[in-house]
């Protein structure tokens, strides 16, 4: 047993003066290839050439850390990358948004414009409206509008809107109106044709897309494509606002008359900004459907 530690401990002891040979032999070799360096050129090229050889050892042996750095790299610009989409996303529909209000808003705008275009033929004064709510009886073409009698309106008013008449007021409270637009059943309007100046009655349909001509004679000069505009008869609407186009023309055997049917140019079922004409009434009311209409809804 003493014997196995005594030769373990000279081993120990043996290395150890070998390892301080191999110390001292490392050390004189490199202070000598330093010296060799400083005087004599063929060692530094000696030196870059041994570079090279290591060179590719070096790569491999920083391949995992350069790797991981990579890696680290990737997933940070993945995340960088879904937390932008994620911001331009969200941005996106706000803009969308904004757009869609922007579209609504220009678009009102242009009407307006228009609006106000369409009053200036005759010089009439008005009052802008705003279509507010309508009337769900299917047999009664009637909306109301945000003006009344607090703003001026008064019963039997015409009423437009960008493209031409869209009917006069029937009923007035203080701060909202009844509208009865021209395709009503009860509703009749004096026109005549642009064309030719012939006079008719345009009835309501009571459907917002047509109007009837009552009482045409079939030898009467009319074309389809004709233009009817308020003849100004009776004093209710003014002289030469656009009321209609006419849109087919027929005849039934054995009867006296044409069967006229003309399209309102107001956009009756889509208009939602109105001008209320401030128009002097002449002379007595041509309808007696505005005392009926009062006394309907009173």
């Amino acid at each position: 047993m003493c014997f196995i530690e005594d030769s373990t401990i000279k081993q120990l002891f043996s290395t150890d003066i070998y390892s301080r040979y191999y110390f001292l032999l490392v050390l004189a070799l490199g202070l000598a290839m330093m010296f060799a360096e400083h005087r004599y050129s063929e060692v530094a090229n000696a030196r870059s050439w041994a570079t090279l050889l290591v060179t590719p050892v070096q790569w491999a042996a920083d391949a995992p850390g350069r790797a991981w750095g990579w890696a680290s790299d990737s997933l940070a610009n993945r995340n960088a990358l879904l937390e932008e989409n994620r911001e331009l996303k969200s941005q996106a529909l706000i803009l969308a948004e904004r757009s869609q209000v922007m579209s609504s808003v220009i678009a009102e705008n242009v009407r307006l414009r228009e609006l106000l275009n369409a009053a200036q033929r005759d010089e009439i004064d008005y009052l802008t409206g705003e279509l507010i709510g309508s009337n769900y009886d299917p047999y009664s073409q009637q909306v109301i509008i945000n003006r009344g009698r607090q703003d001026g309106a008064y019963i039997g008013q015409p009423v437009i809107d960008a493209s031409g008449i869209m009917g006069q007021l029937v009923s007035v409270s203080p701060y909202t109106s009844r509208l009865l637009l021209i395709s009503d059943i009860n509703h009749a309007l004096p026109v005549q044709v642009n064309r030719n100046g012939l006079r008719f009655i345009a009835q309501g349909s009571g459907r917002s897309e047509e109007l009837y001509l009552n009482h045409v004679p079939e030898t009467a000069d009319l074309k389809e494509g004709d233009l009817l505009v308020a003849s100004g008869m009776g004093g209710r609407f003014p002289f030469g606002y656009p009321v209609a186009k006419i849109s087919t023309i027929s005849h039934r055997p054995g009867e006296p008359f044409l069967d006229i049917v003309a399209e309102p140019l107001a956009q009756l079922d889509r208009s939602r900004y109105v001008l209320l004409l401030l128009y002097q009434l002449q002379g007595p009311s041509p309808d007696k459907l505005v005392d009926l209409k009062l006394e309907t809804h009173s």
